[in-house]
């Protein structure tokens, strides 16, 4: 009886307001799967942002709005650049202000949004006090995903391990319920390692995939596979068409291989990046609007396609 009650709910819900937030609520991992707070499977689908301290301009509600309205994004994630010229470390201020102009506006929005930390090295100190702040400020809301490392390139699993294991007890301390990604070695490649060997003591964790279709193949997707069957909940935070550059012709076939091995797992998927970078995987074209409301001539062949596949899963209502 509870179970036909809850999907009940569910459908009353999904069709008085297609806000995924409002359809979902609280999230929370359940094994392998993402699921919402009435027990029901969830994929969450969406754009990355490109690293804030380059594109900062597009890190506004227009932006926000569009992905969502127009895109049919559930979720998007936001990358705050911790390392370079004017990221974190020089300027934690503005690239606070930054990030949250975006989680902002995804809540009004009633998506997800995803707090990232796009970083490729080990900064325990400050990555521990900026998802306090974060999580002091945002705990409430059930949009809130928080990446604590987007994509590890040298540091063993041992060291990464051991960093997100002091950032993990960081947010709980605040924030008991939202979803953690943690990232795994070899720019989030090797999911195998923290498969064999996963942090334990905490609920809601999921581990991230990241894949550039025309690099990474059937290979990955194997490692992929076995690190489910020993109950690794994965979720895709960075993914796109062409070569792991960012750069080279985009690889359809594999991309559309890589969405269906994602659907088929029920596995969260994003792509990068809304920016107009002069590169395969930048969305939009150089002087695209800041502020949202793109037309076709605005998007790169990358936009377009990633426009066309999260539309055609939004109009399924598959959210």
């Amino acid at each position: 009886m509870k179970t036909i009650i809850a999907a009940l709910l569910f459908l009353i819900t999904v069709s008085a307001n297609a806000q995924p937030v409002k359809v979902h609520g609280q999230l929370h991992v359940d094994k392998t799967q993402l699921k919402d707070q009435y027990g029901n499977d969830v994929v969450l689908r969406g754009m990355s942002f490109g690293w804030h301290n380059l594109w900062p301009r597009f890190y506004n509600a227009g932006a926000v709005k569009t992905l969502h309205k127009d895109w049919g994004a559930t979720v998007v994630r936001a990358a705050m650049g911790v390392e370079p010229k004017n990221g974190y470390i020089e300027n934690p201020e503005w690239s606070k202000e930054t990030i949250e102009a975006v989680v902002d506006a995804a809540i009004k929005e009633g998506i997800y949004v995803i707090i990232d930390w796009h970083s490729h090295h080990i900064r325990l100190d400050e990555a521990k006090t900026f998802f306090k702040e974060m999580a002091a400020k945002y705990h409430q809301y059930p949009n809130i995903i928080y990446e604590i490392f987007n994509e590890p390139e040298y540091d063993s699993w041992a060291d990464v391990k051991a960093y997100s294991t002091q950032v993990i007890a960081t947010i709980r301390a605040i924030d008991t319920n939202n979803v953690i990604l943690v990232g795994c070695p070899h720019w989030d490649q090797d999911v195998n390692l923290p498969a064999s060997d996963p942090i334990k003591g905490y609920n809601n964790l999921m581990y991230t995939l990241h894949y550039y279709a025309a690099t990474h193949k059937q290979e990955l997707r194997d490692r992929a596979d076995g690190a489910l069957k020993k109950g690794l909940p994965i979720f895709i935070s960075e993914s796109a068409g062409m070569e792991a550059s960012g750069n080279g012709k985009i690889n359809q076939d594999e991309w559309q291989k890589w969405i269906d091995w994602s659907e088929k797992n029920k596995i969260s998927w994003i792509t990068w990046s809304v920016s107009d970078k002069d590169e395969t995987c930048s969305v939009l074209v150089s002087g695209a609007a800041s502020d949202g409301n793109w037309n076709e001539g605005d998007l790169k062949e990358s936009g377009i396609l990633a426009r066309q596949y999260l539309k055609a899963f939004a109009k399924k209502k598959k959210f």
